[in-house]
């Protein structure tokens, strides 16, 4: 059965080329059905695939090849969750070393203009921390950065 709410990401032609690079790049991620244009629309061909139904981290998606009209931004963005600082590494490499981009505070682009905050527990521990000083410290040291290095955060943290 279909979930009830699905997020739907508008691609250029490449939709199924996402699904695939997220479902081998991040956990409890899949490519579902593929389904063809039954005829032809103002950005493709009949049989053309014009949605593809994947998951991303568990989190239902549908990717519409809609055409070159739309663009994403940072209005939008997957955050997930890091436990550590290899995992944190491996995701983010996987996003900008396949034609994506750095951006700050632990936010990438990947080659679709899609935009991820590969954000550290850690992290979000820190700049939340009851002790506002030590909060701050640490949310100042992530405005220094790209990717989030945790051990450089929780000395912040630790002042």
């Amino acid at each position: 059965m279909a979930a009830k709410n699905t997020i739907c990401l508008w691609f250029d032609g490449d939709a199924l080329e996402a699904a695939t690079f997220y479902a081998a790049t991040f956990p409890d991620s899949t490519v579902g059905a593929v389904h063809y244009a039954p005829g032809d629309y103002p950005s493709g061909k009949q049989g053309d695939a014009l949605t593809v139904e994947f998951t991303v981290i568990g989190i239902p998606c549908l990717g519409l090849n809609g055409g070159p009209v739309f663009k994403h931004n940072e209005a939008f963005s997957f955050q997930v969750a890091t436990d550590d600082q290899a995992e944190t590494d491996r995701l983010w490499s996987a996003i900008v070393d396949n034609g994506g981009e750095e951006s700050d505070c632990g936010w990438c682009k990947d080659k679709w203009g899609i935009s991820w905050q590969i954000t550290p527990r850690a992290l979000v521990a820190a700049i939340t921390d009851p002790d506002r000083a030590a909060a701050k410290r640490a949310f100042e040291a992530m405005m220094q950065m790209q990717k989030i290095d945790i051990a450089t955060i929780e000395a912040a943290r630790r002042g």
